[in-house]
């Protein structure tokens, strides 16, 4: 697998081994459970109850996420910016013995970890019977970014070609995590143009990916792993016609259908 990935240094070689990582059966585990509770389990266990007040539970939900993605976001800048660990025109990872290879661990493994942080949001509309909003996009996503995150992490090694990518999308949710609490405390943010515009800082979010990995792709002396790169860039163009298809359906044929109802 290491020859496979252009020589780069998987997980297995790094002496550091973080909780869940060293073996996929701790993560699929995870995500079996995830699936069995928001689609069968979860349902039957609500089927004769009342939907739970979680206010303030998501509340302080919203406010963890905020924290924990703003801090990983200045590390990651810091790491960037200040601490220049990468030739950002071709980003390379870092060896085991470079001063910098703690911070680029952590900060990395503090993204994948994100990941699975993230699927309470589904249990959450569960325990509220917001069964309409558990959907295949949803799912699919969530899923796509977990074990992604850990089969990246496991063959590919910790940072490296993606690390900026991924500093833009914890960018892209201290964004959306500030707009769900401050939905939480103000029904007035609990419109679809608010909705809209989430979605539209992810679709350019995803075209800013898709144009990084075309760039990286076009420096010619630039060793980045290319079935990474070609890997992130299918996965990538997955969420962009998702997404795509859910922006057309949701904002733009209702409004074209029914004209009288965007003021509303």
């Amino acid at each position: 697998m290491a020859d496979f990935l252009n020589g780069t240094l998987s997980i297995s070689e790094d002496p550091v081994q973080l909780p869940l990582m060293g073996s996929p059966w701790p993560t699929l585990t995870i995500l079996s459970i995830y699936l069995l509770f928001i689609l069968k389990v979860g349902r039957q266990f609500m089927e004769n109850r009342k939907p739970f007040d979680l206010r303030g539970v998501i509340k302080a939900y919203n406010i963890m996420q905020i924290v924990y993605n703003s801090a990983a976001l200045t590390g990651g800048l810091y790491f960037l910016f200040v601490l220049k660990a990468y030739d950002l025109s071709c980003i390379s990872r870092l060896p085991l013995d470079h001063e910098y290879k703690n911070w680029e661990r952590w900060l990395s493994y503090s993204y994948f970890f994100n990941k699975l942080m993230d699927l309470m949001e589904t249990v959450f509309f569960v325990l509220r019977k917001k069964y309409r909003q558990i959907s295949v996009l949803h799912v699919v996503h969530h899923l796509i970014m977990a074990f992604g995150g850990y089969l990246y992490l496991t063959y590919s090694g910790y940072g490296g070609t993606l690390f900026p990518l991924c500093l833009l999308n914890v960018a892209v949710h201290v964004i959306m995590y500030t707009y769900y609490y401050l939905s939480c405390v103000s029904k007035d943010l609990q419109t679809s143009r608010w909705k809209k515009y989430i979605t539209i800082v992810q679709l350019v979010q995803f075209l800013l990916v898709l144009s990084n990995f075309s760039y990286t792709l076009m420096q010619p002396n630039c060793n980045a792993s290319r079935p990474v790169i070609y890997s992130g860039m299918l996965v990538d163009i997955t969420f962009i016609l998702l997404f795509g298809n859910f922006y057309l359906h949701a904002y733009v044929l209702p409004s074209k259908k029914k004209p009288e109802l965007k003021v509303h």
